[in-house]
């Protein structure tokens, strides 16, 4: 809402709180449930340029209801009331329960303003998620909520992915231009083995799941302390090739199950990027043919990476990347779902979908690659 904001701001009865939060309420409580983490990363061995960090993971997100408005001032706008959740989330191996991520941040509504001017969609929400982990990258990806009725994730028209506006999820690397310019991420779907730069799999083999782990084809299992299991040939009825292509086949795999077992949807997708616009490619075996860009509506925001993260400019670097990391952009979508049933009881489930782009070179070259870090989730509402 806009206006002026109230000098003391006392959390009212549940009913207003959930009101005010929109289609965000349904996000509170606690969730647990499995996914699915790939990240490339430097091998520090010098025999490969990378190692492949495969995890299947457990996962256990708590969203807490802020209750009170937080007020955001302006001179050209009216006041306005931001409602939102505040969150923890912990990720850790599902397998040797070591730990691999942990997150605090919000989520947060946005009223439409007049300056500048935001029109929230027409049945939905802007909405921001604002994260912070501990490698001192904080990231506000802004976008939209909106009610959908139907299966989630499944591919519509051999692209998209239902309810999410992000054609992609890829997993392979990609250029950068120099100096950075921006990027196109490969098409949903893209055979690995034909994506850019020319090669197999990008060129680099640990991406293709027939090349045995090694001490010059590092990727988990190899090399782990303590080590992973050897990775499955499939995980949740999905081949592990396929899973490293595209990590979002193990949440279609769980809603095609649940539709089959005649199961129903309904609920609100959230979508949000770290930049308004996300240029992606649409020919499926040609990396270097047409592209379109994705403009997500109300997106925004931006990513702070630390001056230790950033380094000073470095001989032989691209462009304004330091020495380490430098987190580039952030797109995911959430499928908060109500899942029903004719005959047994519905329950809550979360589905996500996340993409972040690490830009770093390969070691003893120039040149600079974005790294995709994908991870995906299935969630349930928790008694706990």
């Amino acid at each position: 809402m806009t206006g002026k904001v109230q000098d003391v701001r006392i959390t009212p009865d549940l009913a207003t709180v959930s009101g005010d939060l929109g289609l965000l309420a349904d996000l509170a409580g606690t969730w647990r449930g499995h996914g699915f983490n790939l990240i490339a990363r430097p091998d520090f061995q010098g025999n490969a340029p990378l190692y492949l960090q495969l995890n299947q993971t457990d996962e256990t997100l708590q969203l807490d209801p802020i209750g009170s408005p937080v007020p955001d001032r302006g001179f050209g706008q009216d006041d306005i009331e931001l409602f939102g959740l505040n969150y923890l989330d912990k990720i850790t191996d599902r397998f040797t329960d070591g730990a691999l991520h942990i997150e605090t941040g919000f989520w947060t509504t946005q009223p439409s303003t007049t300056y500048p001017p935001e029109t929230s969609p027409g049945n939905g929400q802007i909405i921001a998620r604002l994260a912070t982990i501990p490698h001192g990258t904080s990231v506000l990806a802004q976008g939209a909520a909106s009610a959908f009725t139907g299966p989630p994730t499944l591919t519509e028209g051999g692209q998209q992915y239902a309810f999410s506006v992000f054609p992609s999820f890829n997993s392979t690397p990609f250029p950068i231009p120099n100096p950075p310019t921006g990027f196109k991420i490969n098409a949903a779907g893209s055979s690995e083995a034909k994506s850019a730069p020319a090669g197999a799999h990008g060129g680099f083999s640990e991406y293709n799941i027939s090349n045995a782990a090694s001490s010059t084809n590092p990727r988990t299992p190899f090399d782990t302390n303590p080590p992973d299991p050897q990775l499955p040939a499939f995980i949740d009825g999905v081949a592990m090739q396929d899973v490293v292509d595209d990590p979002i086949l193990l949440l279609q795999s769980a809603v095609k199950t649940q539709v089959a077992d005649g199961y129903g949807f309904e609920g609100a997708a959230l979508n949000v990027a770290s930049e308004p616009t996300i240029t992606f490619l649409t020919e499926q075996d040609n990396p270097g043919g047409n592209s379109v860009p994705i403009t997500v509506p109300d997106a925004a925001g931006g990513i702070e990476n630390t001056l230790f993260l950033e380094g000073a400019d470095q001989q032989g670097t691209v462009g304004d990347v330091g020495p380490n990391a430098f987190t580039s952009l952030v797109y995911a979508t959430f499928w908060i779902e109500k899942v029903t049933h004719p005959e047994r009881p519905p329950f809550m489930q979360l589905q996500y979908a996340q993409m972040t782009v690490l830009n770093f070179n390969i070691l003893g070259t120039t040149a600079l690659l974005g790294w995709p870090h994908v991870s995906v989730a299935t969630l349930r509402k928790s008694f706990l």
